[in-house]
């Protein structure tokens, strides 16, 4: 045999060696199996009755039996048939067991968890209602500022135009007071003229009148 050979070949058995020490067994069901310190019913027991489900490491193989490894240290030497590769089924039940009070643990958790995320959501909704209805009230007072502003607007508009009729009307009547005065003016300067012409008519008869009378000694001459 080759060099290469030979170490391909011990690389093989290293690996098999290798997995072979990783792997766990189990003691079989219904039986309490001795550990011996040696591969053979001839050899001392090292520890006496393991129970059934007791998981032990592998350390190596020959033939019918395994040397293993306790969950309390201690090595030694048991048949390979009275090992399982998969866990007894009590234990499998007590881990199932196990799972399912886990499972029902976790259960309740998520289920309160469950019930203060929908307490929560039922709250927010409340939020979004109370708020929905703030901002629908927010909306429609917010409409009535906006008329109200425009009737402000209307109004001042408004009060301006009055304002500027106001003043044309201050202006027009300050125009017709003036116009009052001078026809008053006028008006007494007629009577004036009118009362002087009546004066000097009265002095212009009283003069005339005399003289339009006949005198008595004309009358005799008649």
């Amino acid at each position: 045999m080759t060099p290469f050979r030979l170490i391909v070949a011990a690389l093989l058995v290293f690996s098999s060696m290798s997995v072979a020490q990783a792997r766990t067994v189990w003691v079989d069901d219904q039986l309490y199996l001795p550990l011996r310190s040696g591969a053979g019913n001839q050899y001392r027991i090292v520890q006496n009755a393991m129970p059934s489900g007791t998981a032990l490491e592998v350390l190596e193989t020959s033939g019918e039996y395994t040397r293993v490894r306790t969950p309390q240290g201690r090595e030694g030497w048991v048949r390979s048939q009275y090992l399982s590769n998969e866990p007894i089924a009590a234990d499998l039940l007590e881990d199932t067991r196990n799972e399912l009070e886990n499972a029902q643990q976790r259960l309740r958790e998520l289920n309160e968890q469950l019930e203060q995320v929908t307490e929560e959501r039922n709250r927010l909704e409340r939020q979004e209602n109370n708020l929905s209805g703030r901002a629908e009230e927010l909306q429609q007072e917010l409409t009535r500022i906006k008329n109200v502003a425009s009737d402000a607007l209307n109004l001042e508009r408004r009060n301006e135009e009055l304002l500027q009729e106001n003043q044309k009307l201050s202006d027009e009547l300050e125009i017709l007071a003036a116009e009052n005065e001078r026809l008053e003016a006028g008006r007494e300067s007629n009577f004036m003229l009118l009362g002087a012409g009546l004066v000097f008519g009265g002095v212009l008869l009283a003069l005339i009148v005399p003289m339009l009378k006949p005198t008595r000694k004309n009358d005799s001459w008649a």
